[in-house]
């Protein structure tokens, strides 16, 4: 008896690696290759202000701003859009919110001057709403929890790869598009990354799929396992706590994950929008000189290490099956990191410094996401992870660029604005420990919990959070 309930665990678990695997095989690149091109197009932006704040005369606060408004238009439309893609499914939503973005991209080649860059960049972000929530949800439809860390890694990869990639091919556009069309560098670069969103939206509607109950491509045995498996975890989850969609909203939980989300997206769009500007700073700070392309190799360098941190840390998190203090270490230490580089005597010092905070900011990313879905499930889950993203993620996407600039504008140096993001990030991780040390009955009643002993994943994911 004992013989056979090994080998039909065996059995089970050879069953759960393949059925991942292949999952993971036709689900993460593709995602991944979307959310590269997203995360290209909100933020080529920092390459274009090189050449562009010259010709449109633009100061930093005024950079700032249209940098920002991207993500006033991403948060009056987010918890709708994902409500959306929950009822009419990722294939047909996504399609939508690429070939809008794609569009929109494009056009900021054309704009005549500050207010028309604003308002596209403010049209851009309600094109986008709710692609990347919903992509975050979107992968709660395919992994069970215990995969679900490596799985947002394998998707969140796309943010260091789009930036390491992204900037030395956004300098090579506007340094060698000069001239063709008529048009000058930065307005070509605009225009050339906005057509790959819209080429991949009709890619995305034939090659995406809603739910793996769909999946031709996974054989009837694992379409079974896998649906059993994630509606069992789903009820778990359920069973534990009681959050129809109104409530996820209003949770002390879901406003806490936003307040350490906020501090993790203040520090990646600081960076994200300010790198090539304070690597410029460089040649006068130490007397050195790069072109624009050399800028945006060295702007690539902090993300390329970045990218291999995330997927190892998250594999660790996974490995271990602890989640908290795999997001507040790296905010911690990130945070720590980045006020000093502006002290050190060297660029190459200075780097190291920017790539510390550059692997805090992306490790802390994939195991933050595998929060939310601990105490959220079906619609509660569509809204809550939006409205994390709306109050932490597009808050500070727009306070982290115009803040800065202000600050750059107002004191003369990045200095101050480099130690509000430091400080900024340090909260953050305090306040996910906070969570953790908050039972969840102090912050939400809640009833016993339904827990599954042949499921290691929900042994103890709730009483982390």
């Amino acid at each position: 008896m004992e013989t056979a309930l090994h080998h039909a665990a065996g059995d089970d678990e050879q069953l759960r690696q393949r059925v991942v695997r292949k999952v993971a095989w036709r689900i993460a690149p593709f995602v991944g290759l979307l959310f590269f091109v997203n995360y290209l197009d909100r933020t080529n932006i920092a390459f274009g202000k090189l050449t562009m704040s010259k010709d449109l005369h633009l100061t930093d606060t005024q950079y700032g701003l249209a940098s920002g408004l991207f993500f006033i238009g991403y948060l009056l439309l987010e918890i709708p859009s994902n409500l959306a893609l929950h009822r009419f499914g990722a294939r047909r939503w996504m399609a939508r919110i690429m070939l809008t973005w794609g569009i929109i991209a494009s056009l900021i080649a054309f704009v005549p001057n500050a207010g028309m860059l604003n308002l596209l960049r403010f049209l851009l972000g309600i094109a986008e709403a709710g692609f990347f929530p919903g992509m975050i949800l979107y992968l709660t439809y395919w992994f069970p929890k215990r995969e679900r860390a490596r799985a947002t890694a394998m998707f969140l990869v796309a943010i260091p790869a789009s930036s390491a990639l992204g900037s030395p091919l956004s300098a090579l556009l506007i340094q060698h598009g000069q001239g063709i069309w008529g048009l000058d560098g930065w307005r070509f670069m605009f225009l050339v990354e906005g057509i790959p969103s819209i080429l991949l939206a009709f890619v995305t509607w034939f090659f995406l799929t809603d739910r793996p109950a769909k999946a031709r491509w996974l054989t009837t045995e694992e379409r079974d396992w896998l649906t059993g498996t994630l509606e069992h975890e789903e009820a778990a989850t359920g069973a534990s706590y009681h959050y129809p969609m109104r409530k996820a909203l209003l949770s002390g939980r879901t406003l806490g994950l936003a307040a350490v989300y906020f501090g993790a997206i203040y520090g990646l769009y600081a960076l994200g929008f300010f790198l090539p500007t304070i690597i410029k700073g460089f040649q006068k700070q130490y007397g050195v000189h790069y072109s624009l392309t050399q800028i945006g190799l060295i702007t690539a360098i902090p993300y390329f290490i970045g990218a291999v941190a995330m997927v190892l840390w998250a594999r660790h998190a996974d490995r271990t099956n602890e989640r908290v203090w795999h997001v507040a270490i790296p905010l911690i230490v990130g945070g720590i990191a980045i006020p000093i580089t502006l002290y050190l005597n060297s660029p190459l010092a200075a780097m190291v410094a920017v790539s510390i905070c550059a692997v805090g900011v992306l490790c802390s990313m994939p195991t933050f996401w595998s929060l939310p879905s601990m105490f959220l499930t079906g619609t509660a889950a569509a809204a809550g992870i939006a409205m994390i993203n709306m109050m932490g993620g597009s808050l500070a996407g727009f306070a982290a660029p115009y803040i800065t600039g202000f600050l750059n504008d107002h004191t003369g140096s990045s200095k101050t604005g480099l130690w509000v993001v430091g400080l900024t990030m340090i909260v953050s991780g305090g306040i996910v420990l906070l969570l953790k040390a908050t039972p969840a009955g102090r912050a939400e009643p809640i009833e016993p919990a339904v827990v599954n002993p042949l499921h290691p994943s929900q042994l103890s994911p709730a009483a982390e959070l």
